[in-house]
């Protein structure tokens, strides 16, 4: 009962949310649209009051060519026939306007070719804009593969780790998608929780695996494995650089007076992310050590450190995640096949 009055206040704080914060969400989520839209507004509104209409037809190419970079053909498109239409209404509304000198046959000659050109154009760009988005997602899916790969390889070495980084990287997603993260941001947490343990292929496998109990040397030596991992992403360029910080910083305790906390300044966030989703998992598998941990009791250790080693709105919603995912049944019996992310 205890664990389901939790879930529901916990559910309950992640759906509140106040108007400002909604309609800014909302503003973000959809500012290319709102962005077109605007655009097609001001040029509609400048062509009814300018005289000379003819001579700002050529406008409206902008509306339709910005909605076809950024949001595809299909919303290009609608982009230029909405404009096509609206001149049309102007030129039964202001025919006199539109005429200036032309006969019947020539005006409407230069609208139809006016647009015809605005129509194609957009059809254009707008399925250029469309090849290119396919072929980014084409290489961000071998992208995300190949960190799949190295993190298997990095893991292949310990039994007891085999699919950490992956599940990890599952957890830490949901939790970031649940907080309403931006897509970059996501995408940052999802390649750093694949690469967070890279830093250990530096430390002997010996003593990764070693099931007795690590000396003071010994563990300040794993504990290292995070500057030693952002180290290693250092030296392939700019390309990981939003990743770094989050493996540098996901074993630093969210409370700045504890033994680990960050002294450089706040933890990152998706560290925050990393760090529970990273510890959740470490505490249900086996280690050569210890036997993993039942979920439920790996719940009860991260909320008794909430607040000190961990961000404690990150555990409420990664809790919230789990109950939503598995619900309370399955979450007390402990079943880790039920409860796996994929």
């Amino acid at each position: 009962m205890h664990l389901v009055s939790q879930r529901t206040v916990v559910l309950t704080q992640l759906t509140k949310g106040g108007c400002m914060s909604n309609i800014k969400a909302y503003f973000f989520d959809y500012f290319e649209q709102i962005a077109v839209l605007f655009i097609l507004a001001a040029v509609i509104v400048l062509n009814y009051f300018i005289a000379e209409k003819l001579a700002l037809l050529n406008l409206f190419y902008l509306p339709a060519i910005l909605a076809g970079f950024i949001l595809g053909k299909r919303k290009a498109l609608l982009t230029s026939i909405f404009s096509v239409a609206a001149v049309t209404f102007y030129v039964f509304l202001n025919y006199d306007n539109f005429k200036q000198g032309q006969s019947v046959v020539s005006l409407y000659a230069n609208i139809i070719s006016w647009g015809s050109f605005l129509i194609l154009c957009s059809i254009i760009v707008g399925y250029l804009h469309e090849e290119k988005e396919k072929k980014i997602v084409q290489l961000k899916s071998a992208y995300m593969g190949i960190l799949e790969i190295l993190s298997k390889y990095i893991e292949s070495a310990d039994k007891y780790t085999q699919g950490h980084s992956v599940r990890v990287s599952h957890y830490a997603t949901e939790i970031a998608v649940a907080m309403k993260l931006m897509p970059q941001e996501i995408e940052n947490i999802k390649v750093a929780a694949l690469l967070h343990d890279i830093g250990k292929v530096d430390i002997s496998t010996e003593l990764i695996g070693k099931a007795a109990s690590l000396s003071p040397d010994e563990k300040n030596i794993m504990a290292s494995h995070p500057e030693r991992g952002a180290q290693m992403l250092s030296s392939v360029g700019s390309v990981l650089s939003d990743a770094i910080p989050l493996v540098r910083a996901h074993h630093q305790y969210f409370d700045h007076d504890g033994q680990k906390g960050c002294p450089l300044g706040e933890v990152p966030l998706g560290a925050r992310i990393l760090a529970v989703a990273d510890s959740y998992d470490a505490m249900t598998t086996d280690r050569p050590y210890r036997s993993g941990m039942p979920p439920w009791k790996a719940l009860e250790e991260l909320e008794r450190c909430a607040g000190t080693q961990f961000d404690p709105v990150v555990v409420a919603c990664f809790k919230a995640v789990l109950f939503q995912r598995s619900g309370t049944h399955q979450l007390l019996s402990g079943d880790e096949k039920e409860l796996a992310f994929g």
